[in-house]
């Protein structure tokens, strides 16, 4: 079931001024709606911005399809909800569009050697959790696509932490999490990955719940890919009650699978949600393009108002065009 939002104001950008309302269908209970009826090449309406920005709270991640974007349009697109970061604090950006980040088939390519220990939340991750300030959400375009394979995956951590039991929230709410970038479990760093990380080295403590800034939900703040251990607790204790979390919070009721089109876009909040992308593609010779940009995000609170710190690195800042 969809439910219909109407267009009440003109837009700055040349277009039409008469556009018919567009409609915003959920696709699971828990997480993900599909919008249609906007052309995201034009500057939107206050209306239609509040709107979107409603449906990405409540849903936690959006798709919209046939949205055939540049790098600029794209660009364009995301300044209408935040302030831009350079397209990755770590591993750079597309040449000559800063806050761009391309995801390709090979990115990774060139980072680990061996074989990593493969767990069923192997590669599950919330963005640059690394960094004291993470991104506030992500938009992902697809470029090159597949004809099968390819999907990503998104789960809902504020539905995970009312799914634990009530003295296990109580005992989470209470904790902090180290998180790192580092090669998988039984991978080793290229060269390449050791240089990108030296030089711009990310480590920060984050509450493991946090306290969302804009629905004061509470969300179970856990990155598998980048979450290393609990702090305050032994090793034994620490890898025990995060693979508990790890395997809770890709429980298949919280999660939604998002197939991927030429032109589609997701849109993503990223203080409220873990997402996998796809291995299976390495199994096909297909080519696979998506560009991203992320939003400058704060510095995440606790339910005890306690705030995240970084132990290595600075916040990510708003790119700031020469």
């Amino acid at each position: 079931m969809s439910y219909v939002i109407e267009a009440t104001e003109t837009p700055v950008a040349a277009k039409p001024s008469t556009r018919p309302p567009f409609s915003i269908t959920p696709l699971t209970a828990h997480i993900g709606a599909q919008i249609d009826g906007l052309d995201l090449r034009f500057t939107l309406t206050q209306s239609q911005t509040a709107a979107i920005r409603a449906a990405l709270l409540k849903w936690k991640v959006i798709f919209f399809r046939n949205q055939y974007l540049s790098h600029e349009q794209h660009a364009a697109f995301s300044r209408q909800f935040g302030q831009l970061t350079v397209g990755h604090p770590v591993f750079g950006y597309v040449e000559g569009h800063p806050e761009i980040y391309s995801v390709g088939r090979n990115r990774k390519a060139n980072r680990f050697d061996g074989q990593r220990l493969v767990r069923p939340w192997t590669g599950w991750h919330t963005d640059v959790t690394a960094a004291v300030n993470p991104p506030f959400a992500s938009i992902l375009r697809g470029v090159t696509i597949p004809p099968y394979s390819g999907d990503t995956q998104w789960t809902n951590l504020v539905a995970a932490y009312r799914g634990l039991s009530p003295t296990l929230r109580a005992f989470v709410d209470t904790l902090s999490g180290e998180h790192r970038f580092a090669p998988p479990e039984g991978a080793q760093a290229k060269s390449a990955f050791e240089q990108d990380v030296s030089k711009r080295p990310l480590v920060s403590h984050h509450p493991l719940v946090r306290v969302h800034p804009e629905s004061g939900e509470r969300a179970l703040y856990v990155s598998p890919s980048f979450l290393k251990h609990v702090v305050g607790l032994a090793p034994r204790e620490s890898e025990q009650l995060l693979q508990l979390l790890f395997e809770h919070v890709i429980r298949p009721e919280y999660t939604v699978r998002f197939k991927w089109e030429p032109g589609s876009i997701a849109f993503w909040d990223n203080r409220s949600t873990a997402h996998l992308p796809p291995v299976d593609i390495f199994d096909t010779t297909f080519d696979r393009q998506l560009y991203r940009t992320t939003l400058v995000g704060d510095i995440p609170v606790g339910p005890d108002g306690t705030s995240s710190v970084a132990i290595e690195g600075d916040p990510v800042l708003a790119h700031r065009a020469d």
